[in-house]
């Protein structure tokens, strides 16, 4: 009888031994797309395999500074968990932070450092180039509108050439008329001479006085 139940407990110890690891091992995370530390250049969807069937998935993208990127709804089919990535990324560090419930009733949870290139970076360098090539076409279009302004296409130099013509004509005119006005005599009461010069006054001769 003792011998049984020696025989008994020695099994009973056997089981537990064995069945106690695979009891107390949670499942884990097998692979990831983005994988832990990869540089791509993009990504769409964001993929989680693990050891075995999980529920009730949850999935964070966030960048380097904090900032949470929104996400499409985490789908979970047997071990795998997928969700959509709507925005394009721009270049730089993100992690990935998940959460699920294990086949045992255990939630399991990690993050996945990752790094998308920097492309956008390329295409805005592009544009920046281009950027310049704006103001030629206002220069062009500020033009007419310079010339209006110079006097409907005239150069100002022909205007200031036509002031001193005008200037010049003006003082000559004013000159001739000083230097060809009237000479006449200044008494007008003395006698005029030949060639109009006057003349001596006459002599009176003396009248004797009366007796």
């Amino acid at each position: 009888m003792l011998r049984r139940t020696l025989v008994a407990v020695i099994g009973c110890g056997l089981f537990l031994a064995a069945t106690a690891p695979a009891a107390l091992a949670h499942d884990s995370l097998k692979s990831s797309s983005p994988a832990k530390g990869a540089t791509v250049s993009g990504v769409e969807t964001i993929e989680l395999e693990y050891s075995s069937r999980v529920r009730f998935p949850l999935v964070v993208l966030r960048t380097a500074a904090g900032k949470t990127i929104q996400l499409g709804e985490p789908q979970a089919d047997g071990p795998k968990v997928r969700t959509a990535v709507p925005t394009q990324l721009a270049g730089g560090p993100y992690v990935i932070a998940w959460r699920v419930v294990s086949s045992d009733g255990h939630p399991i949870e990690g993050e996945i450092p990752f790094t998308v290139k920097g492309a956008a970076a390329g295409t805005t360098a592009s544009a920046t180039e281009a950027a310049p090539a704006a103001p030629a076409t206002s220069a062009e279009s500020t033009r007419p509108a310079a010339a209006a302004q110079d006097g409907g296409g005239i150069p100002g130099w022909l205007w200031g050439g036509l002031a001193a013509l005008v200037v010049a004509g003006l003082a000559v005119w004013l000159l001739s008329r000083r230097t060809s006005g009237p000479s006449g005599p200044s008494d007008p009461d003395s006698p005029v001479g030949p060639a109009g010069q006057p003349t001596a006054p006459t002599e009176q001769p003396d009248v004797p006085a009366g007796p």
